[in-house]
């Protein structure tokens, strides 16, 4: 039986079936972490709280709750104790997916920058004839093409296999894409003035989902924490 909550939990309001980490044995730190397969209809298993957040609007987040969940034995995932292995076999792609989000919110802020740059008339002639404007497209369009050819390199590393040696590349990736998808976005505010803060236009919600990139999957701290290891590493 598992006991506890989960929190901040992606689609957990939506979601059937849950893969949840808990601890098997107390004494062996994150060695005694088992990963198990929980199913929504459970007993002990109830979902708590739905979160409003910022952005992301459209993935749900909420807490599970589980109080004496029974969990049949053939639902523990690989053997007793590895969940910490299984874990982190998964947190290299997922974070080239983040870095492929990061880099579609990028290109979408960017092409509707450009496009209202080129329509809006200021002073008789386009805003994107300015020199100023013109230095933040050259920006954007520069580091959206930095960002795709880092999170490209780590979709072929991941299609190769290559999943544990893409450790420093997929910290790279994310940690780069989340920063470029919170500059372009805000550039693109920026760009579009006052209706690039009004719900009416979408850079402003792409601001908004931007923001995650660098929070969920490891933080910015945590990529640079990893990088650094493996920088440092003999």
């Amino acid at each position: 039986m598992l006991n506890g909550t989960k929190t901040f939990i992606t689609n957990g309001p939506v979601g059937d079936v849950f893969v949840v980490y808990a601890k098997t044995d107390m004494g062996k730190g994150p060695r005694g972490v088992s990963a198990f397969i929980v199913e929504k209809e459970f007993p002990g298993f109830s979902r708590g709280k739905q979160f409003e957040k910022l952005g992301w609007r459209g993935s749900p987040t909420g807490e599970l709750i589980l109080e004496d969940c029974k969990v049949p034995a053939e639902n523990l995932m690989g053997k007793e104790n590895e969940g910490a292995r299984i874990l982190m076999s998964g947190l290299n792609t997922e974070r080239t997916a983040l870095a492929a989000l990061s880099l579609g919110i990028s290109r979408g802020a960017y092409e509707f920058s450009l496009k209202y740059a080129k329509d809006q008339v200021q002073f008789g002639k386009p805003i994107a004839s300015f020199q100023l404007i013109q230095s933040k497209l050259v920006d954007m369009a520069m580091e959206i093409e930095l960002s795709r050819l880092i999170t490209y390199k780590c979709a072929a590393m991941a299609d190769k296999g290559l999943v544990e040696e893409m450790n420093l590349m997929a910290s790279y990736a994310k940690l780069y894409t989340a920063g470029v998808g919170m500059r372009i976005t805000t550039e693109a505010v920026q760009i579009l003035g006052g209706y690039g803060y009004l719900k009416e236009f979408p850079v402003e919600r792409m601001m908004r989902d931007a923001k995650p990139q660098q929070i969920g999957g490891g933080t910015d701290e945590i990529q640079r924490l990893i990088i650094a290891r493996e920088l440092l590493q003999d």
